[in-house]
């Protein structure tokens, strides 16, 4: 009998790039470029703006319906960031488009001083949030949330997927205000319609409910957090799920309603590095409001992540349904 072990499928280059989606689970082609084009239909004041990543934002959608209110900048993020406060100020509503760490990284200073500082009505929507791409720490944006929540008056969110990705835009258009929003590209999961799902700006909502864990998540982790309890459900384990995609102004009210029930364990979870984001966000808002229930964060490690298939780096780094999975089995004992 042999002691060889089936090996794993290799890997290709293009797992660095690879789709968030599992396999078989439900998808929507460009959620943000389609809703914003239909919302601008009604909207006149409603431009797009990107700095040659139209195609790699989905905003080459709305270009498409809407030529006249397309400009594109070129490679010039900070010149975007400054050319979309001019625009606000001329009574539109820019929704600037880029990869989240030339916004965070590149432009901040421009995004504070030119259209936060003013308060100007600028939307700023990022692909490749987190560990989104393989690229290694030049395509990572590990840390954007913990950049710009330190900014006063800006919203920072982060969807889950295709659902809250269309129903954030007419809201964050709405806002009076500047919005930093993470951006999920191409074919997008859909996951959220199961769950009688409405976005809220401001709103975190309880997806399902349970008695022995609560898993307070934004963005792409609020997907594995559903996958997980379905996972830990096997095992007699009941966990709840509150999903935050508001990550500023946080719903301190709906947080300290859910992490005041007795007996159980709270993990955060976050596409983001545990430093600055919504962990340590909640972990305040929790010792602020004496909320002392047993704590714990899933989210990337402090340091440079490495490059490589995202399927590797994600269990690599905690954040896959599998590593989530055994590691709240781990701290449940």
């Amino acid at each position: 009998m042999s002691n060889t072990t089936a090996a794993k499928p290799r890997l290709t280059t293009s797992a660095m790039i690879a789709s968030i989606a599992g396999e078989g689970q439900k998808t929507k082609l460009a959620p943000f470029g389609h809703a914003l084009a239909e919302l601008a239909n009604t909207r006149p004041d409603i431009i797009g703006m990107t700095a040659d990543l139209a195609k790699y934002t989905d905003l080459h959608i709305f270009a498409q319906a809407h030529p006249h209110r397309f400009f594109q900048m070129g490679m010039a993020e900070q010149l975007l960031m400054g050319a979309a406060g001019g625009m606000a100020k001329e009574g539109f509503t820019p929704f600037a488009t880029t990869y989240a760490v030339f916004a965070s990284r590149r432009a901040y200073d421009f995004i504070h001083q030119v259209i936060c500082e003013e308060h100007l009505n600028v939307k700023i929507a990022c692909a490749l949030p987190g560990l989104t791409t393989g690229y290694g720490p030049s395509h990572q944006a590990t840390e954007d949330i913990a950049i710009f929540r330190g900014i006063p008056g800006i919203t920072v969110i982060d969807p889950c997927d295709a659902l809250d990705i269309e129903q954030a835009v007419p809201a964050i258009a709405e806002h009076k205000g500047p919005v930093y929003m993470r951006l999920l590209r191409g074919q997008v999961p859909l996951v959220l319609d199961e769950y009688d799902y409405t976005f809220e700006l401001g709103k975190a909502k309880l997806l399902r409910d349970g008695k022995d864990v609560l898993i307070i998540s934004t963005g792409i982790l609020t997907m594995r957090a559903l996958e997980v309890a379905k996972e830990l459900a096997a095992d007699q384990i009941d966990v709840a799920v509150l999903h935050t995609p508001t990550i500023k102004p946080l719903d301190t009210a709906t947080i300290l309603r859910e992490a005041s029930r007795t007996g159980r364990l709270v993990v955060v979870a976050e596409n983001h590095t545990e430093v600055g984001g919504l962990g340590e966000a909640v972990a305040a808002v929790l010792l602020r409001n004496g909320v002392t229930p047993p704590f714990r964060q899933i989210a990337l490690p402090d340091a440079f992540l490495d490059a490589g298939a995202l399927p590797t780096l994600h269990d690599r780094y905690g954040i896959s349904t599998a590593t989530m999975a055994a590691r709240i089995k781990g701290w449940l004992g």
